[in-house]
């Protein structure tokens, strides 16, 4: 969806609710890279963060608009912003061209490269099907593809916690760690997560413990950050495409459909998978440009590792004063969120 960089900045007033019951409540919109992040206007902490691909218009036809994060949520916004409006008008439409009609994509895809694939079979290696087929996944799909992996991860582990003033103060967390505009979808899953892990579709997986056993929240934030570099260093449609196998990915590559039964005990697998080593140097630089101390995650996920101690001792934050990630209400919302 590189056509929506235009509307990277974009920002709006709204009117939220968090569910049916509750009145009308005024905030700031926000346009990101691949969310919609909803503001107080007042305090600045972020309420909430949608997915762009899975936002849905609840009222086609009718004036104002009023959207909502899945059909299965009870948040709705409603927006009367003709750019804003717009813009999601673009991305419904985005994730309609590459999920709905895939007779389209496939008919570019399969004149320019399917058939070169075909005639190439015998001598193209897997893993550069895997590779090229990952990187020609849109972005709308990625997201798509992403919460069928984490519907898979939710077998074993149970649905994400779903405390609506915990998921308030996890959305600032992300806010605070990543930025407005380039920030990622978080979740804490109940049960199994002993490791951060991601999914495509620039989704972060926490571990309950993570949060629940910590004194403040720069264990998470330094969870998330790690892993977003993960992220980065390896596309997270590969292990998604490995784990399909190869009928699978030459599917999605020629009509823009992954079956979900090839994911099928995906979510279990990437459980298993021990997370991707970065160099020293790497995490440091990430630290110090979030400003966010690097011991509290290293003592969290290893303080005998060498490579966390190395961590901690070269903290660019080492014997300073903390300065709060978030409010330290919105820290005890976030030990809550799997509370019910």
């Amino acid at each position: 969806m590189t056509a929506l960089k235009k509307y990277q900045r974009l920002e709006c007033p709204g009117l939220w609710r968090e569910t049916p019951q509750d009145q009308r409540r005024e905030v700031q919109v926000r346009f990101g890279e691949a969310t919609l992040i909803l503001i107080d206007p007042k305090s600045g902490t972020a309420l909430s963060h949608w997915s762009l691909p899975a936002i849905e218009r609840m009222n086609r036809g009718e004036e104002p608009p009023l959207y909502a994060p899945g059909p299965d949520s009870t948040e709705s916004l409603e927006l009367t912003d003709p750019d804003m409006v717009a813009a999601l008008d673009t991305v419904r439409a985005a994730v309609k061209a590459a999920t709905a009609r895939p007779g389209r994509l496939r008919g570019l895809i399969l004149a320019g490269t399917a058939l070169v694939v075909v005639a190439g079979a015998a001598f193209w290696l897997p893993g550069a099907l895997v590779t090229h087929t990952a990187s020609v996944v849109p972005v709308a799909l990625r997201a798509e593809i992403g919460q069928y992996a984490l519907d898979d991860l939710a077998r074993v582990t149970g649905a994400p916690c779903d405390n609506q003033l915990g998921l308030q103060a996890l959305a600032g967390l992300s806010d605070r760690v990543f930025g407005p505009v380039d920030t990622p979808i978080l979740y804490v899953m109940p049960e199994g997560v002993d490791h951060p892990l991601h999914l495509p579709g620039d989704v972060i997986i926490l571990p309950r413990s993570l949060i629940e056993t910590a004194n403040g929240p720069e264990a998470a934030a330094g969870a998330a950050l790690v892993e977003r570099l993960r992220a980065r260093a390896e596309d997270p449609m590969i292990p998604v495409l490995n784990h399909a196998g190869l009928r699978a990915t030459f599917q999605l590559l020629t009509t823009t459909e992954l079956p979900v039964e090839a994911l099928r005990g995906y979510g279990e697998a990437r459980l298993r998978a021990t997370p991707a080593a970065l160099p020293d140097a790497t995490l440091i630089t990430a630290f110090e440009a979030a400003q966010i101390p690097a011991t509290p995650y290293a003592m969290a996920v290893d303080p005998q590792a060498a490579q966390m101690t190395r961590l901690a001792a070269d903290d660019p934050y080492k014997g300073l004063a903390p300065t709060p990630l978030i409010p330290d209400e919105s820290w005890v919302a976030l030990q809550g969120i799997c509370g019910g």
